[in-house]
């Protein structure tokens, strides 16, 4: 009968074989779904359990709501205008931001995280990143801003914008002489071949160039339409420099111990409250590592007195999740975490009783309903952050809202290449920026590779040794290199 089942159509089907039986039509349905989805191969030992739990609204301390437990986090789109001469068309969003975000909100998210947003044009994390900065502002870029809120919004999600500064992990091609907390440089192979050599802020500087700017950024937000702003403070961005005793060598006020480390956060949050008060509704979070995985980097404890600053002071939401662009830790570093699917799990369990009132939320590494149920149930998080999930299903909230699959695809890639799968999510956002959903038939799977096929994956590695080769050529000639691999 199952293969039958694949032919029709749901409530047909259901009909036909249950005439009176309205529960068994609607089960009949919904594996009736799984099975004409299973073109995408999933985690075969996928339990299919309820996924009730997950579709729990979520209340932030300054009142407003999430539809469910779900949050899109944020990634790197490198799509925006680049135009440093130009400030008024630096740093647009593109058409293809707003398709990209046309297909995500309409995946039934209760929270939709931007790629990030730079708060300065100078110190970019890439070439194509968008940005908001007071010489560039114009009617066009807060009309682009707005329309990327909107188009977040479509099934009821809540729009954050990330607000960034890369700091001294500034591209090379993009800045030779990036500020830092510190003139501690970025540690490469060789040194030099994709970040300079930063310049440490000084204490007026702190001011001027980083909390003003971020300020300006979060309220700009407000004004376009966003329901609120995500502080990147992980991955080394420039608000980690900060937090890191790896990276602050500092001896004023922002360096030393962890309270004066975590200092310009704590005064960036402030000073946008007193622009963008609690009680408009707006959220402020922050996205933080649980752990740095570094000698003399930040560690569980250290995470653990940060969040606990944050909560005192009022943070909406935190985002935990771990590593630096010196230790990419997107990948399970022990046996146990493997279990319960969440690289940071055993550390946000150790973070999370120090939030009374500042939601959580944990990303990286779910893939299986059960396993996001089992976090939510322990208490180990209250949200669940999707990241690559996303770009190769922008639509999974939905699909398992409805429970109509058990869990993420499953990908065809070597589990230890880490690189490659997340170049192979740049490579889904670049697909999914191509059509609006209207001009996809509605469709927002409409040109996503499907990386569970291992002829596709083949062919995507062979795409990126073109990618690398070409890379080479133009940093010997002196052009940036392309970083986005483009499959047709």
């Amino acid at each position: 009968m199952a293969g039958k089942i694949s032919f029709f159509c749901g409530h047909d089907l259901a009909a036909y074989i249950f005439p009176t039986s309205r529960s068994c039509a609607l089960e009949v349905f919904r594996i009736s779904i799984i099975l004409l989805t299973m073109t995408l191969q999933r985690f075969p030992n996928a339990a299919i359990v309820s996924s009730k739990i997950l579709g729990e609204k979520l209340k932030f301390p300054n009142g407003r709501t999430a539809a469910n437990r779900f949050m899109k986090a944020a990634m790197t789109e490198r799509l925006s205008t680049y135009d440093p001469q130009n400030p008024k068309k630096h740093g647009l969003p593109t058409k293809e931001i707003l398709n990209i975000y046309d297909k995500w909100g309409r995946g039934e998210y209760g929270m939709i995280i931007t790629g990030n947003v730079v708060v300065d044009p100078t110190n970019l994390e890439a070439i194509g990143n968008a940005i908001i900065f007071e010489e560039g502002d114009s009617e066009e870029r807060r009309s682009l801003y707005a329309q990327w809120a909107k188009n977040m919004k479509h099934d009821g999600a809540l729009a954050i914008m990330q607000l960034s500064h890369a700091g001294r992990q500034s591209s090379i091609w993009v800045n030779r002489t990036p500020f830092g907390a510190s003139d501690i440089e970025l540690k490469t192979d060789p040194p030099g071949t994709m970040y300079g050599k930063p310049i440490a802020l000084t204490t007026e500087q702190i001011k001027t160039e980083v909390v003003d700017r971020f300020v300006y950024a979060a309220k700009y937000a407000y004004e376009c339409g966003f329901d609120g702003i995500q502080l990147h403070g992980a991955h080394g961005y420039l608000l980690t420099q900060f937090t890191s005793p790896t990276t602050n060598n500092r001896t004023d006020k922002y360096g030393g111990s962890l309270e004066n480390r975590n200092r310009v956060i704590i005064e960036i949050y402030e000073a946008i409250r007193r622009e963008v008060p609690e009680s408009t509704g707006f959220l402020v979070g922050i996205k933080s590592n649980s752990k740095e995985f570094q000698e003399k980097g930040t560690t569980v404890n250290d995470a653990r007195d940060l969040c606990a600053a944050y909560e005192k002071h009022g943070f909406d939401f935190v985002e935990l999740t771990g590593g630096t662009a010196e230790k990419y830790v997107f990948a399970h570093e022990r046996e146990s975490t493997k279990i319960r699917e969440a690289f940071f799990v055993e550390f946000a369990d150790a973070i999370r009783p120090v939030f009374k009132n500042t939601v959580l939320y944990l990303t990286g590494g779910f893939r299986t309903v059960g396993a996001m149920i089992d976090a939510v149930e322990k208490n180990t998080t209250q949200g669940i952050g999707l990241a690559r999930p996303a770009t190769a299903e922008p639509d999974l909230p939905k699909k398992i809202l409805n429970g109509s699959v058990p869990s993420a695809v499953k990908d065809a890639f070597n589990p230890n290449d880490m690189i490659k799968q997340i170049m192979a999510s740049g490579s889904q956002i670049e697909q999914m920026g191509r059509k609006s959903v209207e001009d996809a038939g509605g469709d927002v799977m409409d040109q996503i590779s499907d990386y569970s096929d291992p002829k596709m994956v083949e062919l995507f590695i062979q795409a990126t040794y073109k990618l690398f080769e070409d890379g080479k050529k133009a940093a010997m000639a002196g052009k940036a290199p392309k970083t986005v691999v483009v499959m047709e």
